[in-house]
Formats: C-alpha cells, sequence, structure tokens
C-alpha cells in the first residue's frame, strides 16, 4: 500500500462563518501549520483538494440546490423564497463569502481522496465531514455532504461493501439516510445521545444497513474503547470491507462547546489505528469540532497514527507558536491549560463504563 496522502487547501484560510458562529474559528489551516511544523509534511504526498464540479455535486445534490448555493456566494444574500427551500441563511447555515466554494472543495477533496485510493491507499482530507448536508437543503452547519458523495464515487466504481464509522459528536444523519437502502453501504455512528439532530437512536438500524451508538453526556474514552473492542471492530471483522470512511469530529472532545462527551484525543487515534488495516482503502475526513485547540491537535495526532509517527512529549518551539496563536471567544477558551499549547497526544480520559455502554455492548456484541 502507498504512503498515506494529505488532500487539503487554503480555501480555509481566513474563511468564517461569521465572527458569532461556532465556525468562526480555523480549523483545517492550524492543522496543516501543525504538520508542518513537526516536520510531518512530505509535499510528494500533498494534493491540493479541487473544487468539485456541478456535475460531481448532481451525483447527490438536486441542481436548484447547487444553483441557489452559487447564487447566495455571488451576490451574498438570499430570497425569502431560497430561505424557505433551502434553508440557506437559516438554521446556523449562514451567508458567507465562500460559502459554495469551501464546501465544494471539501467534497473535491473526498472525492480525489476516493479517486487516487481506488487501486488501494489511504488518504487525510481534514476539510472534509460535512455529514448533515441533504440533497437539497443545508442542515448542521454543512451546505454539501462530501462523505456520502466520497462513498457514491467509490461504489460508482465498483468498491464494496464500505463502512462509514463517524464518530463525531453529532449523529451521521444524513449519511446514514442516503444510504437506507443501499446493502452495499454499512453506515455506524457513535454520538451523544439526546443530541442535535435527535436522531441515531441504538433501537435505529436503518434497514439492517446502519448501526447506532449513543452515549451519555460524560462518557470517556472507556466508553468509546469498550465499544471499539466489543461491537465495531467485530462488525468490521464481519463485513471484510473494501473500503472505510471515517469521519473524526473533534466535537466529541470533552473541551468542546457544542458537546457533552468527554473524550480525549486518544479515543480518535485508537479508532483510527484500529480500523486502518481492516480494508485495502481508507478516507480519513474531519467534521465537527468547535475548540481550535482540539480540533487542530486532534486531526494533526491523526495524520501521525496513518503515518506510524508518534508526536514528542513536548513539542518543538514552531509547533508551539500554532497553538499559542489561536483564540477562541467563549469561556473554554478565556483561560486554556498550557498542555494546549505544548503537547499533542492526550492522555486518555477513563471513568467507570455507564450504564448505557454496558446496554449497548449486551444489544448489540451479536450484530450480523
Amino acid at each position: 500500500m502507498t504512503a498515506p496522502l494529505l488532500i487539503a487547501s487554503e480555501i480555509y484560510r481566513g474563511s468564517s462563518y461569521g465572527p458569532k458562529h461556532p465556525l468562526a474559528i480555523e480549523r483545517v489551516p492550524p492543522t496543516l501549520d501543525l504538520i508542518r511544523a513537526l516536520g510531518w509534511f512530505d509535499p510528494a504526498r500533498y494534493r491540493e483538494a479541487p473544487v468539485a464540479t456541478v456535475p460531481e455535486l448532481a451525483r447527490f445534490h438536486s441542481l436548484d440546490y447547487i444553483a441557489a448555493l452559487q447564487r447566495a456566494e455571488a451576490t451574498q444574500q438570499v430570497s425569502a423564497a431560497d430561505r424557505a427551500r433551502f434553508r440557506l441563511g437559516a438554521d446556523g447555515n449562514p451567508i458567507f463569502r465562500e460559502m459554495f466554494r469551501r464546501p465544494a472543495t471539501g467534497a473535491g477533496g473526498v472525492l480525489a481522496g476516493a479517486r487516487l485510493t481506488l487501486g488501494g491507499g489511504i488518504a487525510h482530507i481534514p476539510g472534509g465531514g460535512t455529514h448533515h448536508g441533504r440533497p437539497d437543503r443545508a442542515a448542521g452547519f454543512c451546505y454539501l455532504n462530501d462523505c456520502v458523495l466520497g462513498i457514491l464515487a467509490w461504489l460508482d466504481a465498483g468498491v464494496a461493501p464500505i463502512l462509514y464509522v463517524d464518530i463525531d459528536a453529532h449523529h451521521g444523519d444524513a449519511v446514514q439516510d442516503a444510504f437506507h437502502d443501499e446493502d452495499r453501504v454499512f453506515t455506524l455512528s457513535v454520538h451523544e445521545a439526546g443530541r442535535w439532530p435527535f436522531t441515531g437512536a441504538a433501537d435505529d438500524r436503518a434497514g439492517g444497513a446502519a448501526l447506532n451508538l449513543p452515549l451519555p453526556p460524560g462518557a470517556t474514552d472507556a466508553d468509546l474503547f469498550a465499544l471499539l473492542d466489543g461491537v465495531i471492530l467485530p462488525l468490521a471483522q464481519r463485513l471484510k470491507p473494501q473500503a472505510i470512511m471515517i469521519q473524526a469530529g473533534a466535537d466529541a472532545i470533552a473541551e468542546d462547546p457544542l458537546s457533552r462527551l468527554a473524550f480525549s484525543n486518544a479515543a480518535h487515534r485508537a479508532v483510527v489505528a484500529a480500523l486502518q488495516p481492516m480494508a485495502p482503502r481508507l478516507l480519513l475526513l474531519g467534521g465537527g469540532g468547535y475548540n481550535p485547540w482540539s480540533v487542530a491537535r486532534c486531526w494533526t495526532a491523526l495524520w501521525g497514527v496513518l503515518n506510524g509517527w508518534s508526536a514528542p512529549d513536548r513539542l518543538p518551539a514552531a509547533a508551539e507558536a500554532v497553538l499559542r496563536r489561536l483564540s477562541l471567544d467563549r469561556a473554554v477558551g478565556r483561560h486554556p491549560p498550557e498542555h494546549w499549547f505544548t503537547t499533542l497526544h492526550d492522555p486518555p480520559r477513563l471513568a467507570p463504563l455507564r450504564e448505557e455502554t454496558r446496554d449497548l455492548l449486551r444489544r448489540h456484541a451479536a450484530v450480523p
């Protein structure tokens, strides 16, 4: 298998959903900067994410919706009819400068990753992971659904079966729905119970093509480790997927302002390390995450996992400088602890298993 590829873009640098939006922060740029500062950037293994074309996006999204997105970016406004129909400028999906080009670049990166791995391989696309985007409307800060588009690209090339694993704090609802009746794709989501979009209950199997593992607020790495060993890996062994896509949203990490799960980035690293050898093709995407330190440290550490690298106990000065430049205008960002600047790897957060986790293990340990 060829060495992992990193696919990203500079379009994210300086791009913001607006000063009061959770995505006012930058996430991909500090991830790339950290990778460079650690000496982990190889130009020969970097690919600039292209902007997906309209025909590529139309594989999943309606032409009317794509046109509305382009129109809103060009005019920086939206009609009442488009707002009501496509949820642009509504529901946390703001009008901003790159509102078509930015998600289309995320989609282009994931599509490029799917194509580059057709013969086998691994790609990390931190700008991907917009798992709430619907065929004809924006949802959950997601304007397009690059996860679905990447899976469709694999399917169109005859790659199957495919396992989609989502460890974002929010249920991967639109990906599950997109493949509800597709027996070549199995979607699995670990997420916080009772959090928007309020889907993904433990008994929701989407016709047998999905598995949902909702965890209660406060669940720690111990809960995810137990589900990884007891449910996720046995499932992958039985499915024998030809491709795996991981949506590694960092909002399940304890310090994130938009969830109440209590993972560390050790949880994300464990999932990626365990699943990486289980299929000849792997796409690792970003996703949610609204604490810039948590996100950049997590997604950089995952690039290290894919390559078999481990960060030093104390980051070099250049990497520390990247993290000290970040800021967050929320309570969690007012007095950031020193280790957010000086380390990459969190120690695991461990606590007794939640009873909800034990119930999931009992319920799903023998999932066919």
